[in-house]
C-alpha cells in the first residue's frame, strides 16, 4: 500500500479512488477522559478533512468511494451537548445530498445506536464491546457506516430479530463470551486499572478500579495491572499482552528501527510507544465482524483507504478479507506509526 502523509495535504481528486474509506479520527478532544474540546480541537477536528478527502473523491468519480466507516470513543455522542455528533452526521449526510441537515433527538441525548435514512443513501452506527468479540477487554466505541450509494448501512451493522420457531438472534453470535469460559477452570485473575490507587468507592463508573476476569479499555495513559492471587503476584500487563488484548498478531508493534519527523533513527521502538500505539489504535474482532458484513455487500474483493489507522487495524482486517493489496494508501499523522 501507499503512504500518502498528513491528511491535511491530501487530496481526494488526484488519490487512487477506492470502493471504501475507513477512518478513526483522533478521540482525544472527544473522549471522556480527554481535553472535551470536542470538534473545535485541532486533532478530533480532523474529521472534517476525511469527509473533505471523500467529497473531492466522490466529485472526481461520481460514485467512489459508496461507503465510509468511522470508529470513535462513546464521548462523541456528549460532546459540546450533543452537538457535535450531529454534526459528525450532518456532514457525513452532506457527502451525498449537500443540504442534508440532521436535528437532534427530541430529548437532546442520541442513543447507542441508530440509523438515518435519505433519498438514495443511509447512515447507521452502533456501539460494539470488545468483550463480547471474545477479547477479555471491557472497550466501547461508537462504529457508524455510511453508505452514499444505497440503504445498506443498517443492514450491515444490525441484524434482524429472529423469526418465530428460528434461533438466530438479533445480536453477533460471539456476544456470547461465557459460552466458552464457563466449560473451562482458570485461576482467578483479577484486573486492576492503572490509576486504581487512592480511587475512592465511587470514584467514576469503575468504582474502585478492579475487577474480575475483564480488563480495563487500553488507552494512552494507564498501565493496567493483573493480579493472580492464587499465586499472589500482581504485575503490569507486557506490550504483548496488549497486543493479544486488541487481537493483533505477537509483536505487531515491535518494528525495529524508525525514524522520527526530525529523521532520527530510533534502533528499536519502546516499550512506552507500544502502548500509547495500542491505546490508540481498535479492537481487530469486533471491526473484522463489521467489515466482513460490509464486504459481503460487494461480489468481487473490495479496495478500500484507511486514515488515522495508527498501527493499520482496519488495513489487515481488510486485507485478510479482501486479499493483499486490497488497501491501496492509507494516511497517518503519528511518525512512529508511518513506519509500520
Amino acid at each position: 500500500m501507499e503512504h500518502l502523509g498528513d491528511i491535511t495535504t491530501l487530496s481526494g481528486y488526484t488519490a487512487i479512488p477506492v470502493d471504501v474509506v475507513i477512518g478513526g479520527s483522533p478521540c482525544q478532544d472527544l473522549s471522556l477522559a480527554g481535553r472535551r474540546t470536542g470538534l473545535s480541537g485541532a486533532r478530533s477536528g480532523l474529521f472534517l478533512e476525511q469527509i473533505r478527502v471523500i467529497k473531492e473523491m466522490r466529485n472526481a468519480t461520481g460514485n467512489q468511494p459508496r461507503y465510509m466507516v468511522w470508529e470513535n470513543v462513546i464521548g462523541a455522542f456528549s460532546a459540546n451537548g450533543g452537538e457535535d455528533f450531529r454534526t459528525i452526521l450532518t456532514e457525513t449526510a452532506r457527502v451525498a445530498e449537500g443540504n442534508a441537515i440532521i436535528p437532534r433527538p427530541p430529548n437532546g441525548k442520541w442513543r447507542k445506536s441508530g440509523c438515518i435514512m435519505g433519498n438514495g443513501w443511509s447512515i447507521a452506527w452502533r456501539v460494539l464491546n470488545a468483550q463480547f468479540w471474545g477479547v477479555p477487554q471491557g472497550r466501547r466505541r461508537i462504529a457508524l457506516i455510511a453508505d452514499f450509494g444505497g440503504y445498506s448501512a443498517p443492514e450491515i451493522l444490525f441484524v434482524r430479530e429472529s423469526m418465530c420457531g428460528t434461533t438466530a438472534a438479533c445480536e453477533s453470535p460471539q456476544e456470547n463470551p461465557t459460552a466458552s469460559a464457563e466449560s473451562n477452570s482458570y485461576p482467578a485473575v483479577w484486573c486492576l486499572q492503572g490509576n486504581a490507587i487512592d480511587r475512592s468507592d465511587t470514584a467514576g463508573c469503575n468504582g474502585k478500579g478492579w475487577k474480575e476476569g475483564i480488563g480495563y479499555t487500553l488507552n494512552t495513559i494507564d498501565r493496567h495491572s493483573v493480579c493472580i492471587l492464587q499465586q499472589g503476584i500482581a504485575r503490569r500487563l507486557t506490550p504483548l499482552e496488549w497486543e493479544r488484548l486488541q487481537g493483533f498478531p505477537d509483536n505487531w508493534t515491535d518494528i525495529g528501527a524508525w525514524t522520527d519527523e526530525k529523521g532520527k533513527v530510533h534502533e528499536k521502538c519502546s516499550d512506552t510507544m507500544r502502548y500509547q500505539a495500542l491505546g490508540n489504535s481498535i479492537a481487530i474482532p469486533p471491526w473484522t465482524w463489521v467489515l466482513t458484513r460490509l464486504c459481503a455487500q460487494y461480489h468481487r474483493p473490495a479496495t478500500m483507504a484507511s486514515l488515522f489507522d495508527g498501527i493499520g487495524g482496519f488495513s489487515l482486517i481488510w486485507e485478510r478479507i479482501n486479499g493483499q493489496g486490497s488497501c491501496l494508501w492509507v494516511s497517518e499523522i503519528e511518525p512512529f506509526l508511518r513506519n509500520h
